[in-house]
């Protein structure tokens, strides 16, 4: 593949992740001009949306830089329950209009060495395609776990499941069951994740559960 080529893919990644995060700037910009309108300034709702809205767009900044770099992955010793617990707060803004509950299991946690704003990326897309999948109404759970060597997250939710014959290209460039989509998110997800030494797979997809999960090495010294 040509200079050309890897430019022009690389810029496509990148915009789909500015757009994914832009909405979420959007969505919080119309949920505080309802909250300063109908109850005033200082509000726990406006104070959240702010602090999400800070992050996201460091996450954007984060893959802004990408249009320089063809590698640019800048890892550093995180917690991982931080990660999780913050990616969940980012993607709660996608229900806004259904009767989604996302319940977690996270009783533990590690120092994993990971590059923070493409590993939240990652943990968010994943969360916003679960919510997509649901119609109206259902679950999504979270779970962390660990054993002496690594980190395991998995995401699952109770929406629509993904046919048998689609789920090997599940992680190709262009898949998506989408009528709209552009079929990078994943792909992205296995790409950034592959570049942090951790793992992106679909443990299952049946009409009760859809579960993908994370495999990452915990930190050490």
């Amino acid at each position: 593949m040509n200079n050309t080529n890897l430019v022009y893919e690389q810029s496509r990644c990148v915009a789909h992740e500015i757009r994914n995060h832009l909405s979420i700037c959007e969505i919080y910009t119309q949920i505080i001009k309802k909250n300063l309108e109908e109850e005033g300034i200082e509000n726990n709702s406006v104070n959240n949306a702010l602090n999400c809205i800070s992050k996201s767009i460091k996450i954007m900044c984060n893959s802004l830089l990408d249009l320089k770099s063809l590698n640019n992955i800048s890892r550093t010793v995180c917690d991982a329950r931080s990660i999780i617990e913050e990616g969940i707060k980012l993607s709660a803004v996608y229900i806004h209009d259904k009767d989604i509950k996302i319940t977690d299991n996270i009783n533990t946690t590690a120092e994993v060495y990971i590059d923070e704003n493409k590993f939240l990326a990652c943990i968010v897309n994943i969360i916003k395609n679960a919510i997509e999948a649901i119609d109206t109404k259902g679950e999504i759970k979270i779970s962390l776990k660990k054993d002496n060597q690594n980190v395991y997250i998995k995401i699952s939710n109770n929406g629509e499941p993904i046919s048998k014959e689609k789920q090997q290209s599940i992680f190709e460039e262009g898949y998506t069951t989408k009528p709209t989509g552009s079929g990078l998110g994943l792909h992205i997800c296995a790409d950034n994740l592959k570049a942090q030494n951790a793992i992106l797979r679909l443990n299952k997809s049946t009409p009760e559960i859809t579960e993908f999960e994370i495999i990452l090495p915990i930190y050490k010294n």
